[in-house]
């Protein structure tokens, strides 16, 4: 690899065909480098939406494309800063170049930590996409690290500073992590282009034009609010169109159940695994090293998965045909308030036609806070929207915009109950006909409520 240092540009700048962006354009050798690392091509095997694609065929984008979009847009930022507000211009707000590198570094490898179908992965076996990214950028193990650290010594830790938010240039954090990043701005186009969705797109160039630098991090200019407005609506609409659609997480409760299914039959008869899944193995007795991380990614996975359809586990067979062939549990939308008990009943009528409760149903909730002013007795509070007037005085973003006003604060999402399709079949072609009818019973225009008293069981 190359030997970088802080100034040492491409001869030729490098580019990379991209579909949302056009180019991304390579000017520094360790960007290059950073690249072409192990841990980073790692990204090409995993897909940026996870089980989104059994729902949007389109969506089989990869965290790699993720990964270089929010560089070049940093990139653009860093240009237009250093153009035009520079810390030459402007000594109290202007933008230093010399945090140029940490920041396109930082946004490269924002994602590394990522494994393969991550959150899902994550809740099973307890890792941490986050403290893995901060462990892969420290480690002198990792090729990642030794570019880094070719910048100069202590360079890996100030990239990883950037990612834990406690670098000491809120610009630079918030350029990669706040409710309008370079991390936000690509996912949404990214996402909308790839499931052939519109509502995910907003007018990245016009958000460029008005985007500033301040000494407490980033801006925009008053005379962008309905760009920035447009931003915090799409981002919303893909919540609930598209990370939100019930049939993907239907995959995602399948998949869920599969994972933990293979857990509980490994520790029963740990030798098959051992042979045919040897990758899971250090997942499954809690005892993984970085290395064993570093070598899973989504085809690992459905690797298993497909030689699990032949297991002997009834269960882990049927779990890894339905995820494999798309077979997605349905869903009911319901209220955890005042439907638990009917969920129960639902259940366990589930149970008498012969499924096994833990394996074929599911609570899942999700929901999403569009858009949040700072509030300091949170544990996690929000780094707000702010716009600047001509004087540089700043507004939070809801001050001036009834629309975002409407949004800001709300939580949005729904609470579902997940089951079979199979206990939707028609009543009268089964041996378990007036089990399904009053389970059917349960059900209206997609919610859960209470069957009038004569259907009762």
């Amino acid at each position: 690899m190359a030997q970088n240092n802080h100034n040492e540009y491409l001869p030729i700048e490098k580019v990379f065909r991209d579909p949302v962006h056009n180019y991304i354009h390579v000017q520094h050798a360790v960007i290059l480098d950073l690249i072409n690392t192990r841990e980073f091509q790692r990204l090409r095997r995993i897909k940026q939406l996870g089980t989104t694609s059994f729902t949007f065929h389109g969506g089989e984008h990869t965290r790699f494309s993720h990964s270089l979009g929010v560089y070049e847009i940093t990139r653009r930022i860093c240009d237009i800063f250093e153009r035009n507000y520079s810390i030459a211009v402007d000594p109290v707000h202007g933008w230093d170049d010399n945090e140029r590198l940490v920041a396109l570094c930082a946004a490269l490898l924002h994602d590394i930590g990522h494994g393969p179908y991550s959150h899902t992965f994550e809740t099973i076996f307890q890792t941490n996409h986050e403290e893995i990214t901060i462990t892969i950028i420290t480690s002198p193990e990792t090729e990642v690290f030794q570019v880094l650290n070719q910048v100069a010594e202590g360079f890996p830790e100030k990239v990883a500073s950037v990612i834990r938010k406690d670098y000491p240039n809120p610009q630079v954090v918030q350029l990669i992590s706040s409710q309008i990043d370079a991390d936000r701005m690509d996912y949404l186009l990214r996402d909308a282009y790839f499931t052939g969705t519109e509502y995910g797109t907003f007018d990245l160039t016009r958000i460029l034009r008005v985007i500033r630098p301040h000494r407490d991090g980033i801006t925009f200019t008053t005379n962008g609010m309905h760009a920035v407005e447009d931003y915090v609506v799409s981002r919303y609409q893909m919540y609930m169109q598209i990370y939100f659609h019930p049939v993907s997480r239907g995959m995602e409760v399948i998949l869920d159940h599969l994972l933990k299914q293979g857990a509980i039959c490994y520790q029963k008869n740990p030798k098959p695994f051992e042979e045919h899944s040897r990758l899971l193995v250090p997942f499954f007795k809690n005892e993984y090293t970085l290395e064993d991380y570093l070598n899973l990614d989504d085809n690992v996975l459905n690797s298993c998965f497909v030689l699990w359809r032949q297991s002997s586990d009834s269960l882990l067979s049927d779990l890894s045909n339905r995820f494999l062939n798309r077979h997605p549990l349905k869903s009911v939308t319901f209220s955890l308030e005042n439907d638990t008990e009917l969920i129960k009943e639902m259940t366990a009528l589930i149970e008498k036609v012969g499924y096994n409760a833990a394996a074929y149903t599911a609570i899942n909730t999700s929901f999403d806070l569009p858009y949040d002013f700072y509030r300091p007795d949170q544990k996690y509070p929000r780094t707000q929207i702010e716009m600047m007037e001509k004087d540089g005085t700043l507004i939070e973003l809801s001050q001036l915009s009834t629309l975002v006003a409407a949004l800001a604060g709300q939580t949005y999402g729904d609470e579902r109950f997940y089951f079979p399709k199979e206990m939707l079949a028609d009543p009268k072609k089964s041996l378990f006909a007036t089990d399904f009818e009053t389970f059917q019973s349960y059900i209206h225009n997609g919610r859960v409520r209470a069957p009038k008293l004569k259907e009762r069981p």
